[in-house]
């Protein structure tokens, strides 16, 4: 007895010896404030690197990126650097969700960042709200990250129910078509557009004439195409990414099939008129969420994106400037201004807190960015672009557009007026 109480009386000073030794806890997170240490805030991100949409993914991130190091270089934040860990995910919603449990459990990141795609990010919606961890700045404007509104959820630019509701607008009421199809990616972003353009329409008293679609990650556009051609449609609204979009024009144009495109932002314009380059015949439309950071007409409307310019040379000199990359800039600026905000004692709720608080803040010279308690999407413009000379213009006017279409229509009449001749004559 005597010796139990000896070792018990020895454990006893052991362990009150290990309590008082002194501990460096500087460069760990606390267990209730992961992802934050002294020195360093660490967030997560899940994006296309590789495959079919790795564009998308590597202009994100590097646009995102040029930023970040740009604060890192200044001193951080309230003395803590940035570092995002970004996995890839190939666009591929289980990989994503996989990314994102690592993040979480193994990474122990502060919160997540710049997603890209939205049957991914759409996946990963219950380990944010079990996590009650915060997501900001997706790339892509599907609706269901935005309602209902999720406390966790923070998104920067605006829905795809706002890109084909202008789009759509534009389309009956400017340029008089009533004959829309639509050409879908067939999962939830396919199903978002498709949603979107729908409800666009039947504020027209419209629908669509055709649909379309494709699986992801194939280039199987041929049923689709056939589909839509057969109905004539005079404009075809795409909602996809830029390989198979580009690869449907290409078809189309070649079996003579000549309608208005339109395609909404996440299709990737650079690429996608990458892929057009030797069809110069063709009128394909683009809805940006984000200002063109430069070309004609960006800095007489816009502003300039100067800053997004200026560091992608300096970070990434092999990179031309782009709608994609701008994008995540943007989000690293609204990234960085929530975390200023939020101050020293930083905790994922204080910065949810800090970005609801942000009003009318000047992204650029005519660009503002508002949040609110109700509010989790700071931007609600829509651009549009045309393809000119192998680039992504911005529009001014829908006057050439309008002339354009009614010269194919009629071109397109006087075709089917002789090939009905013809087989008259036969």
């Amino acid at each position: 007895m005597g010796l139990f109480r000896a070792m018990t009386a020895l454990l006893m000073v052991l362990g009150i010896l290990v309590a008082c030794q002194p501990t460096d806890t500087s460069m760990a997170p606390s267990e209730s404030n992961p992802g934050v240490t002294d020195t360093e805030i660490l967030l997560g991100s899940s994006l296309a690197l590789q495959g079919h949409a790795s564009y998308l993914g590597t202009q994100t991130f590097r646009g995102y990126q040029a930023y970040i190091e740009h604060v890192n270089e200044g001193g951080g934040i309230h003395g803590r650097t940035i570092r995002v860990i970004a996995y890839d995910d190939s666009y591929d919603p289980p990989k994503c969700l996989a990314n994102t449990q690592r993040l979480i459990v193994e990474d122990q990141v502060f919160a997540l960042f710049s997603y890209v795609g939205t049957p991914t990010t759409i996946k990963i919606l219950p380990l944010v709200e079990e996590a009650r961890i915060p997501l900001l700045g997706m790339f892509t404007g599907a609706n269901a990250l935005r309602e209902p509104l999720n406390h966790y959820v923070i998104n920067v630019r605006a829905s795809y129910y706002q890109e084909t509701m202008a789009a759509i607008s534009r389309l009956v009421g400017d340029l008089r078509l009533s004959k829309i199809a639509v050409f879908y990616q067939y999962d939830a972003f396919g199903f978002d557009g498709l949603t979107g353009m729908e409800l666009a329409l039947r504020q027209h008293n419209l629908a669509p004439v055709a649909r379309g679609s494709y699986i992801r990650g194939t280039l199987d556009v041929e049923e689709g195409l056939h589909r839509i051609a057969a109905s004539n449609a005079e404009a075809v609204v795409m909602i996809g990414t830029y390989e198979p979009c580009a690869k449907f024009i290409r078809l189309a144009r070649e079996q003579g099939f000549n309608p208005v495109f339109y395609t909404v932002s996440f299709v990737g314009a650079e690429e996608l008129a990458r892929r057009l380059q030797s069809f110069l015949d063709i009128t394909v439309i683009m809805s940006q969420v984000v200002p063109p950071p430069e070309g004609p007409g960006a800095s007489d409307l816009l502003g300039t994106a100067s800053e997004y310019i200026t560091l992608l040379k300096r970070y990434f000199p092999g990179d031309r400037p782009n709608f994609v990359g701008f994008e995540g800039y943007i989000n690293a600026r609204v990234l960085v201004e929530g975390l200023t905000r939020a101050g020293r004692d930083l905790t994922r709720e204080r910065f949810i807190q800090a970005i609801e608080s942000i009003q009318d803040f000047p992204l650029l010279p005519d660009t503002r960015l508002s949040f609110g308690p109700n509010d989790h999407q700071g931007l609600d413009q829509v651009y549009f672009t045309r393809l000119v000379d192998g680039n992504f213009v911005l529009m001014k006017d829908w006057t050439s557009i309008k002339e354009q279409v009614q010269i194919d229509g009629r071109q397109d009449r006087l075709t089917q007026d002789s090939h009905e001749a013809i087989q008259e004559a036969q």
